[in-house]
């Protein structure tokens, strides 16, 4: 079944692999379940423009990364979206040619451009002149094989572990019958024949496929984007191994995989040579955009210029009123993630009384920690996606209530695999399933939960007092706390309580790896009421008043309910303490209220008990709405009513000797903001591609992720149901505008040093502005330029 071909070159087979590398490369990671964290599924693509990157993925995936044009249309005729952001949009616009109008812009709202459609492969060619659909018949056996190799502990049995994807596959693959069965007569030949490295079985087939150099990577990059979440699991082991400075070679192994079937395919269906070399001729094509792609990205900016507008002018009216603010020193102090959902708790928070003061800083507050909790040796990496850990903490009880939770912990394990495994399933349920019982009512009852407050966590080895107060004074500084303090100071991180929920870790704090922010608020506080690091703070520029008290707590985002973790019984005073809870709570009452109105059938008093219906799919609505970043003293946006749709981080350029802090900003908060937004920008735009499906007919698979019924595709992103309520989507799609009070000079200057940064404003995945006292003063332009009147500033 082998196809002829002739020995390619040393220069095709470099310029082969290198393409295989370069598609592995463009598909987005995809985090597993038990620590999801937001990826931009366009992680691949950010070093091109936003346009380029509509005709790529409209070519290997057939979707559209912009709204359909009846929504545009809707917005022009509601107002919202005004004639002066489409004349902006129109001109910074510089790909449309001929260029057109403010009214053929406007006319070109009233129809759809033509619908993308990816190139297809040989198994949809295949499908096209026969009866059997060959894509689906790769997805579920393909798919069924990943879900037992991948597998994280979900399964009882694996096929072929310890080997690499591309040698299990083949093993498994060479008795599986089930493509003979559908018609593809001596495939299990033609696996076990193939060669015996991926890369080997990648270069044959682009030889026996005729795939030129030239349509390599694209036409690779098609056949990786058919594998779904998949091929984003596996860019994953590769992203964790290169974190760690190795390498994984699955995707590569998925590709190899693929190309097999479009060998053995092609063969079996000699009719479709024609259409293929077609194809081939197609993905030799440039990427350019077509007229269609950069009006409808027209569109798109001018949207989001009419947000930014917006925007513009509740900073201008928070400035206003701030400017006849003097507050003295607060009675307490809350520094928050900056989580957009922590937006409408601050609001709510600082509403109870003029002597409470809030403070936004990433939730793992500065401390990258790999944290073994309570009962457990599995290290969690409490710390953003991008980085690696450095400190090791954990939460160790007495040695006999630690021995205690070891074997509790063993022997729910032990009862979980006798209840899941073949031969006792059935005995079990027979003999214990009426014992269930007051579990199910309890559970559909939603009985509340009490949340675990667990041995408060401590850093394995000890940090000496220089260490320490090096590091308590990096994160003050950093969060603006250097020079003033309350009596009081609560460090919140935050967390979301849900029931029945594959993607829980979702809900959790992203700059945690997916897990709540209590750790990293009860170590830092422990941290910082040390005396060896408050010793050593002033010799570090830091002035600490003697009275200042931290205490860490976690908000959950769900019921809106703060805990406070007291874990030195002298941290505080009672009464200072008790006064603090009763504003979180008011706080949280107000949030709930505001909440509700967005939740479908929600209401104040109900919004808490989603959070135990193991029947809710829309527990809460994560960060959805998330629209902008703005980094600036408080008084840049206190007062302003953001709705939630902002993330809010606490910055000081006065204070920001040297620009260590502004660059630690643009290079990690604002990198993690923009994989969140541009993940449900995603799922919003294309969720076929990056869209995580619907949750009523998930089923979890592997501990990885989930599918759509009992097979096929891995989906990755996020569920139908966290964008959408039923009726009308919840998530308007926007790329992030991002606002810095800082000087223009210096945020050109971290620019420069930082490409990568730099290509998502230069490339349009995000938008960058500057702030002046509050107020919007220049919008960054691509090549490092900037136009600094206002007015023209939000225009153009």
């Amino acid at each position: 079944m082998l196809l002829q071909h002739t020995p390619p070159t040393p220069a095709r087979v470099d310029a082969v692999l290198k393409a295989a590398e370069a598609a592995a490369r463009a598909i987005p990671p995809a985090f597993p379940l038990d620590a999801t964290v937001a990826a931009n599924p366009f992680l691949g693509q950010t070093g091109e423009p936003f346009a380029t990157a509509c005709a790529r993925l409209a070519r290997v995936a057939g979707v559209r990364l912009t709204r359909p044009r009846a929504d545009y249309a809707a917005e022009i005729v509601a107002g919202s979206v005004a004639d002066e952001d489409l004349s902006a949009a129109l001109e910074a616009c510089e790909g449309l040619h001929p260029p057109i109008d403010l009214q053929t812009l406007k006319a070109a709202c009233l129809g759809e451009g033509a619908a993308p459609a990816a190139l297809p492969t040989v198994a949809e060619l295949a499908a096209r002149t026969g009866a059997v659909d060959w894509p689906t018949v790769i997805d579920r056996t393909v798919g069924l094989w990943a879900a037992g190799h991948f597998d994280r502990g979900q399964a009882l049995w694996t096929p072929a572990p310890g080997r690499r994807a591309y040698d299990a596959w083949k093993a498994w693959a060479t008795h599986d019958l089930t493509p003979e069965i559908a018609g593809l007569a001596g495939f299990c030949a033609h696996v076990a024949d193939a060669p015996d490295t991926p890369e080997r079985a990648i270069l044959r087939a682009a030889d026996g496929l005729g795939v030129t150099a030239a349509a390599a990577e694209t036409a690779f990059h098609r056949l990786l984007m058919d594998f779904g979440g998949w091929a984003q699991h596996a860019r994953w082991l590769l992203w964790r191994a290169e974190l760690d400075g190795g390498t994984d070679g699955a995707l590569t192994d998925l590709l190899a995989i693929r190309l097999l079937w479009e060998e053995a395919l092609l063969a079996h269906a000699p009719q479709t040579q024609a259409g293929w070399a077609a194809t081939v001729a197609a993905h030799e094509a440039p990427l350019t955009p077509t007229r269609d792609q950069m009006i409808d990205a027209t569109l798109q900016d001018a949207s989001e210029r009419a947000h930014q507008r917006r925007l513009a002018a509740m900073l201008a009216t928070a400035a206003a009123t701030a400017a006849a603010a003097a507050p003295p020193r607060p009675a307490l102090q809350a520094a928050f993630c900056i989580d957009v959902r922590s937006e409408i708790f601050r609001r709510a928070l600082e509403r109870q009384s003029p002597d409470v003061e809030t403070v936004g800083f990433a939730g793992f507050f500065g401390l990258p920690v790999a944290h073994r909790d309570h009962g457990s040796d599995a290290a969690e990496a409490h710390l953003p996606a991008l980085l690696r850990p450095t400190l090791a903490s954990s939460s160790r009880a007495a040695p006999d209530a630690e021995q205690d939770a070891r074997i509790a912990a063993r022997a729910m394990r032990a009862w979980g695999r006798f209840r899941q495994a073949a031969v006792s399933s059935f005995a079990f349920v027979e003999a214990a399933g009426p014992l269930y019982g007051f579990k199910l009512v309890k559970d559909a009852l939603g009985a509340k939960r009490q949340v675990e407050m667990g041995p408060p966590p401590r850093f394995e080895t000890e940090l000496d007092a220089g260490a320490k107060a090096d590091a308590g004074a990096a994160v003050l500084k950093a969060m603006g706390l250097a020079n003033a303090q309350a009596p009081l100071v609560l460090l919140i991180g935050h967390g979301a309580q849900v029931a029945n929920n594959p993607h829980e870790s979702a809900y959790h704090c992203g700059a945690c790896g997916g897990y709540t922010g209590a750790v990293s608020a009860r170590l830092l506080a422990t941290l910082l009421n040390d005396p060896e690091t408050r010793a050593g703070l002033a010799g570090r520029g830091v002035s600490l008043a003697p009275d200042a008290i931290f205490v860490g707590g976690l908000h959950d985002t769900t019921t809106d309910e703060v805990t406070l973790y007291v874990d030195d019984p002298a941290q505080g005073d009672a009464e200072t303490l008790d006064a603090a809870r009763v504003w979180l709570a008011a706080a949280g009452a107000e949030t709930r209220a505001e909440r509700a109105a967005r939740l479908p059938n929600a209401t104040p008093a109900t919004v808490a008990a989603r959070a135990l219906d193991w029947a809710q799919v829309r527990p809460e609505w994560g960060l959805a709405g998330c629209a902008a970043f703005i980094a600036g003293p408080r008084a840049a946006t206190a007062g302003a009513d953001l709705a939630g749709r902002a993330f809010l981080h606490s910055y000081d350029w006065r204070r920001d000797e040297g620009g260590a802090t502004l660059e630690l900003i643009l290079t990690a908060p604002v990198v993690v903001a923009s994989w969140i937004s541009l993940q449900y920008y995603g799922s919003a735009v294309a969720p076929e591609a990056f869209g995580g499906g619907d949750k009523l007919i998930h089923n979890v698979v592997g501990g990885i992720g989930v599918v759509e019924g009992n097979g096929g595709r891995l989906r990755a992103g996020l569920p139908t149901q966290a964008l959408h309520d039923g009726e009308r989507r919840t998530h308007e799609p926007l790329r992030l505008s991002v606002m810095i009070e800082a000087p223009q000079e210096a945020v050109t200057a971290v620019l420069e040093r930082h490409p990568a940064v730099r290509a998502l404003f230069d490339n349009g995945w995000m938008h960058l502005f500057a702030l002046r006292d509050g107020r919007i003063a220049a919008r960054y332009r691509p090549g490092l330029e900037w136009r600094d009147d206002v007015e023209v500033g939000l225009a153009a």
